[in-house]
């Protein structure tokens, strides 16, 4: 069976919209399939290895996914998308036979709190709630000191705690969270944060020497800036959620994830 990802989509489809299930043809290579759904929603996190499930796993991180195998999966990876998790890899069959298989189930993130006005909120520790985030620290070691030095300037702690805790990735596979913020706008007094694959800059207008008091700035596509009262954190969670936010992503998705870029497993 050749893959490609049109084969992928047709297999997906298959599968319907919700929860299901597919025992493939042996001769498709596992390793293929997680090849290319890697690259469709980034790097999975492994529930399955070798027959053995990580202890872990529940239903914040896809355990819902192993429920048709009924303790015959052998390796699965899993992803989360949207309010689906997919799933893909081994498992044996009724007779006993190892085979790839594709399985979907339904993905529930849990609903973030309403924010009262005044209140001080932890955006960070929401964003996490917002997506269902339960992976290990993205990139804990950043040397922030080092960072800022050839900057010149320090930078906003929310920011840094959503690298150091996500690390390098997107917000729905969409907002592209800078690992490093660049300065190809700092003649514009802005440094560069995340984007979009519609070529928006996310920004902060790097005035004043508190860098959590730095304003949000969105430079679209044709060189026009928007300004926004917050800090970046509560940014991604109000796009995240607010339906009427102009740059929002909840209009589009109803749960919400970080597409992890990089290699298999965490």
């Amino acid at each position: 069976m050749e893959l490609t990802q049109a084969t992928v989509n047709d297999l997906l489809d298959r599968l319907g919209p919700g929860t299901g299930h597919l025992y493939l043809p042996g001769d498709l290579d596992p390793q293929a399939l997680t090849d290319l759904l890697d690259g469709r929603y980034g790097a999975p996190h492994t529930l399955v290895l070798d027959g053995f499930t990580d202890p872990t796993a529940d239903e914040s991180r896809g355990a819902a996914l192993l429920a048709p195998f009924e303790g015959r999966a052998v390796t699965i990876w899993a992803w989360a998308y949207g309010d689906r998790w997919i799933g893909a890899g081994t498992a044996r069959d009724a007779a006993g036979i190892v085979r790839p298989v594709l399985v979907a189930a339904r993905r529930e993130a849990p609903e973030p709190l309403a924010a009262a006005p005044g209140e001080d909120v932890d955006w960070v520790r929401r964003l996490i709630r917002i997506t269902g985030w339960t992976d290990p620290a993205g990139r804990p070691d950043m040397d922030w000191a080092k960072i800022e030095a050839s900057l010149g300037t320090g930078l906003p702690s929310d920011y840094k705690r959503m690298v150091e805790t996500f690390g390098e990735g997107a917000f729905d596979g969409f907002l592209d969270l800078n690992q490093e913020p660049w300065a190809d706008l700092r003649e514009d007094g802005l440094l560069i944060w995340a984007g979009t694959e519609h070529e928006d800059l996310y920004c902060w207008r790097a005035d004043g020497d508190d860098p959590d008091r730095w304003p949000v700035v969105v430079r679209n596509f044709d060189g026009k800036d928007r300004d926004f009262d917050c800090r970046a954190a509560e940014f991604v969670c109000r796009i995240l959620v607010d339906p009427h936010h102009p740059y929002t992503l909840a209009r589009y998705f109803d749960a919400h994830w970080f597409m992890t870029y990089g290699g298999n497993g965490s």
